[in-house]
């Protein structure tokens, strides 16, 4: 207590005002700690993941892995008058959870949460009720569906326009293909390499032509989600003494890929849960019945010796899972829980994408 650390990551000098060990909902006030405690600081500005030390270590602990969202909500206070406290609830809670995340519908202008699932955003929706005596307007959970390639395509795009005086003029080539499962296990979601040799695309527009990709990737040809997994390769193009520019090629670069997405078999993702269920053995049929309803993937299915307590556990889409608290109750007497975690995004099912590319359309 009194001592100074620092935030290696932000470089910040911190005094420590008060250390408190605690109990459950009690707290214990110590004036130090040593290795292998577990304490709470106050008044110290932080984020999840923030490494302290006394200044004489300087590196870091490595990060955790944070999984991409899975599901979204748009969210608003009930009174304008509350945006202020709204904004330092999400401004406190997205700094402590990494898997929280806040971001603007460019279209509706909607304020959106997104995070781990149905139960991770109502629970913050309630902390900003009962914390910061925030009522929200909550609409309908959305989950985060992905598009991906699953063959390689190649592109060879001219990007024209002469409108008078200085126009517009960039030619990209190369090709597009899914990244292996090595490096999508690392955490890639979208490669960009550049394989042109000489200046047929100056280096200066090289960053320009890795824009215009990431640009065309937000937004796939299928139903408009997020293109991930995909690696782009730009070999060759071509550049206009004048009419080449940084727009230019952003937007030769945004077009081709565009036009080699529909040649790669693009496909639709889901995010998909590992679950895990225990309930009285009695119940164990009824649950995998459930779960196989709703397109689950039984993995195990483990009964006590006594036969009194059933483990099954099961991948299952995370679209699948809305109400299934309700369900496992109801179906179980109230004697049934479940837990359950993102484990990766899977190819949806034929009848579904045709679903979601025609509500797009729609829309």
């Amino acid at each position: 207590k009194g001592m100074f650390i620092y935030n290696i990551k932000s470089s910040k000098k911190i005094k420590i005002p008060r250390i408190v060990r605690m109990h459950s909902n009690e707290m214990e006030d110590v004036e130090f700690a040593g290795a292998g405690d577990v304490i709470a600081l106050f008044g110290v500005e932080c984020s999840s993941m923030d490494t302290f030390t006394d200044g004489a270590l300087n590196y870091a602990m490595s990060s955790m892995f944070v999984p991409n969202p899975v599901m979204s909500l748009a969210v608003k206070p009930k009174d304008s008058l509350m945006m202020n406290s709204f904004s330092k609830a999400i401004g406190r809670f997205t700094r402590e959870d990494p898997t929280l995340r806040i971001f603007t519908n460019e279209k509706t202008g909607e304020t959106i949460l997104s995070g781990m699932g149905e139960l991770h955003l109502e629970i913050y929706v309630e902390r900003m009720k009962r914390e910061y005596n925030v009522d929200c307007v909550v609409g309908s959970p959305a989950v985060n569906y992905k598009e991906c390639i699953t063959n390689k395509a190649t592109f060879n795009y001219l990007h024209r326009k002469q409108s008078g005086g200085s126009g517009q003029y960039a030619k990209v080539i190369g090709f597009i293909e899914p990244l292996d499962e090595d490096e999508i296990k690392k955490g890639k979601t979208f490669v960009f390499e550049n394989h042109v040799v000489g200046t047929n695309i100056p280096p200066e527009f090289i960053p320009s032509c890795e824009k215009g990709a990431k640009a065309a990737c937000d937004k796939g040809i299928l139903a408009g989600y997020q293109v991930t997994g995909i690696r782009v390769v730009v070999t060759d193009g071509q550049a206009h003494p004048v009419d080449s520019n940084d727009l230019a090629f952003q937007l030769a670069m945004s077009y081709a890929l565009r036009q080699s997405v529909k040649d790669a078999k693009p496909q639709i993702l889901e995010p998909v849960m590992s679950v895990e269920v225990t309930v009285p053995g009695e119940f164990q049929g009824t649950v995998i019945g459930g779960l196989n309803k709703r397109n689950g993937i039984i993995l195990a299915s483990d009964l006590s010796d006594d036969g009194t307590q059933a483990v099954i556990k099961a991948d299952v889409p995370l679209a699948e899972m809305f109400g299934y608290s309700t369900d496992i109750r109801s179906s179980t007497q109230g004697k049934g829980e479940f837990a359950m975690e993102y484990r990766n995004h899977q190819a949806v099912l034929k009848d579904t994408q045709d679903k979601l590319v025609k509500q797009y359309l729609t829309n």
